[in-house]
């Protein structure tokens, strides 16, 4: 009889904003560990159908779903089509998220801070209380916050800050709703991290390499890797804290 050593072998996964950045790379690290992965796009479909075809190359089943988190209902729909066409869902990666930038003391746009707060947190609650109803004792949840939300480096973040900050606030409570079923909620927050929302030869790059301990941007990899930690079993007494990936900005 063979035994697998991959320690998510069995495992269903989900994961939001899945097509490109932290969210493909986390979907790349779970499939690696023998989940079967299931990842959602809002626009990128070609680049989702790629993600499919990498994690399929690695021996797991993959799929991928067009959701628009701005819309609870279809957030929450994502999980039912998860557990439609895998059977159940057994780790809850919430990655898809939008930014913004405008100071207070300007023009705000409205309609743009309501979509934020609509995909970065109304979204994600969504997403969450539609996992709960599913998943049996030993789920995993994972929200990617932002270190932007307990420190803020620059004017402009002020709404891109509060939202990631009510998802702190947001895992702290759920790590006790769900804790009675056995199911662990945690967060983790990236600081600068090389992506397309965010390069590395941005504007602001150079400095906002001189507050990073380590000098430089993290890489999409980096962050999978401490979800997948908190994914695993290993983590299994970790519930309602959460994980800096920020290079020592926050030190």
């Amino acid at each position: 009889m063979t035994r697998t050593t991959k320690k998510l072998h069995g495992k269903i996964a989900l994961v939001t904003g899945g097509s490109r950045g932290i969210g493909a790379a986390t979907a790349r690290a779970l499939a690696e560990e023998g989940a079967d992965v299931a990842i959602s796009y809002a626009s990128s479909s070609d680049k989702a159908a790629a993600v499919v075809r990498e994690l399929e190359a690695l021996g797991v089943r993959a799929v991928a779903f067009h959701a628009d988190q701005a819309d609870p209902a279809q957030g929450a729909a994502l999980v039912g089509k998860v557990v439609a066409h895998f059977g159940r869902l057994d780790i809850l990666v919430n990655n898809a998220g939008v930014a913004l930038y405008g100071s207070v003391d300007a023009k705000t746009d409205v309609a743009a801070v309501d979509n934020l707060w609509a995909v970065n947190v109304l979204g994600v609650a969504a997403a969450v209380r539609a996992a709960a109803a599913v998943m049996s004792e030993g789920g995993r949840i994972v929200t990617v916050s932002s270190t932007v939300g307990s420190r803020v480096p620059f004017a402009g973040l002020s709404d891109y800050g509060a939202g990631k900050a009510a998802l702190v606030g947001y895992t702290k409570g759920w790590a006790r709703d769900l804790g009675p079923k056995k199911i662990t909620v945690n967060a983790v927050r990236p600081g600068p991290i090389d992506t397309d929302m965010n390069p590395d030869n941005g504007t602001y790059d150079e400095y906002v390499k001189t507050a990073i301990a380590l000098g430089r941007y993290g890489k999409p990899e980096e962050v999978a890797a401490a979800i997948l930690f908190l994914a695993g079993p290993e983590a299994g007494y970790i519930t309602g804290t959460t994980i800096d990936v920020d290079g020592g900005q926050s030190a």
